[in-house]
């Protein structure tokens, strides 16, 4: 027996009156950060004991810039969403649990934005 409405198996919601979306973004940007963490790890241990200039030149390469670009980007926003699924599941209260929600998505928002001009500004010399 299921606890599910016919319009809701049709529209292929759940109790929660919602669909898979956030779900199926977090397995997305888990699987996506497998291989540019991978990268990133290797990149960084090629870069031990580098002076500013070889990290400049590092950054400056196009695919590394923009690898790098991504890795910041994704995970801003698989953290992100991570931390508000854990505050939907465990705030109760309307007000905290949308202004949680709204600082959590404002932080990610800015940390990936400076981390993402740090990067623009190390690969053009700036």
């Amino acid at each position: 027996m299921k606890m599910q409405s016919h319009l809701g198996r049709a529209r292929n919601l759940g109790a929660s009156r919602s669909g898979v979306g956030p779900w199926w973004i977090q397995r997305l940007t888990s699987i996506a950060l497998v291989p540019l963490s991978l990268w990133f790890i290797f990149s960084v241990i090629g870069l031990l004991g580098a002076d500013y200039a070889a990290y400049q030149a590092w950054a400056g390469n196009v695919v590394n810039a923009t690898l790098m670009s991504l890795f910041i980007v994704i995970t801003f926003h698989h953290a992100q969403q991570g931390v508000c699924e854990v505050i939907h599941d465990y705030v109760h209260n309307k007000t905290t649990l949308y202004t949680s929600m709204i600082l959590v998505k404002f932080l990610a928002t800015v940390l990936a934005i400076a981390c993402l001009i740090s990067i623009l500004k190390v690969a053009f010399g700036g």
